[in-house]
């Protein structure tokens, strides 16, 4: 999957009022060329999710966003506890529901397509996104940590990216456990897929 990068995303923008419009034609890749609307859409939608932007619709034609700030540390701490738990908790709500439920009715041999079961897929996908969710959360809070001077929110966002690492390699174990080798490498495969590089969104 195509990545982006958080800094890059936020340097296109100004403080307030930024269009989704504007942001695909300045914001663009390492080869310098635009990315695609569908892919701005989505990296926004993220950014908006992570506590970076705030969204302002005035109208149907007329909606833009705004950068938001903290006025100290321990608030995006708290941010970032509160999406953690969010997310954890939607992840073991599903992995209960998926345990002893078939995923896949059907894997190509090549393992590049497959079919999931009607009766899990809608599990599935929520598990999916919950797994997302985190994977993008825990590449923003690197970035964060990057870029701050704050020692404490250092060391505190140190702690959160541990655990979110955990819940991630707990949430894969836990998938795969017990299932056939086959669909074993298709979830890892999906799993892995979602995790993008620090300071990244997937795409």
């Amino acid at each position: 999957m195509k990545e982006i990068s958080i800094e890059s995303l936020l340097k296109s923008m100004n403080q307030e009022n930024n269009y989704e419009d504007d942001l695909w034609k300045t914001c663009l890749d390492e080869k310098g060329k635009r990315y695609r609307r569908k892919e701005i859409t989505n990296s926004l939608r993220k950014l908006e999710r992570l506590g970076f932007i705030k969204r302002t619709k005035i109208s149907s034609t007329d909606i833009h966003y705004n950068k938001l700030s903290y006025s100290n540390s321990d608030d995006f701490v708290g941010f970032v506890n509160d999406f953690m738990f969010t997310n954890e908790s939607k992840i073991k709500e599903v992995l209960k529901k998926l345990e002893y439920k078939k995923i896949f009715v059907d894997i190509s041999k090549d393992l590049n397509s497959f079919k999931v079961a009607p009766q899990s897929k809608e599990n599935f996908d929520k598990l999916l996104d919950a797994f997302s969710n985190l994977a993008d959360l825990g590449s923003a809070v690197q970035l964060v940590s990057k870029t701050s001077k704050d020692e404490g929110l250092k060391r505190n966002l140190k702690k959160c990216h541990s655990e979110i690492i955990e819940t991630l390699e707990q949430t894969s174990e836990k998938i795969i456990k017990e299932r056939k080798s086959n669909e074993m490498i298709v979830l890892q495969r999906r799993f892995a897929g979602r995790v993008p590089k620090p300071g990244f969104l997937k795409l």
